[in-house]
């Protein structure tokens, strides 16, 4: 996958995308039609764009995933720590709870991520 970083239209199409791969193209093409208000030249337009940044495929007239959203969304957080905070994951939850108290829940959680990446 490259750097490529999605639009907010683009991340609508490629939430209909992941959530429906794989799916054949001219069902893409209703699903479209029928959540985004595309004809079936900017579905193709735009599925065409994305796979060439490497994210889906378009193969005997099924679309597959090639990333997943998941794996999509973790790239542009490391990029966007890395980016904003020279890739130190302290400084950006520094930031982000100075102005967002966080839950127990939340705490909870970072608390299991950070036992699971001791035990890696």
């Amino acid at each position: 996958m490259t750097d490529y970083v999605l639009g907010a239209v683009e991340s609508r199409f490629a939430d209909l995308v992941w959530r429906n791969a794989p799916i054949a193209s001219r069902e893409l093409v209703k699903l479209c039609e029928q959540e985004l208000n595309w004809k079936r030249t900017t579905t193709y337009t735009v599925l065409k764009k994305l796979g060439e940044q490497g994210l889906f495929r378009l193969e005997d007239g099924v679309v597959t995933a090639l990333v997943g959203r998941e794996d999509y969304y973790a790239a542009q957080g490391e990029r966007f720590v890395e980016e904003s905070f020279h890739g130190s994951l302290p400084a950006f939850l520094a930031a982000f709870t100075r102005r967002k108290a966080l839950t127990q829940d939340e705490i909870a959680e970072i608390r299991e991520m950070i036992d699971r990446a001791e035990e890696d």
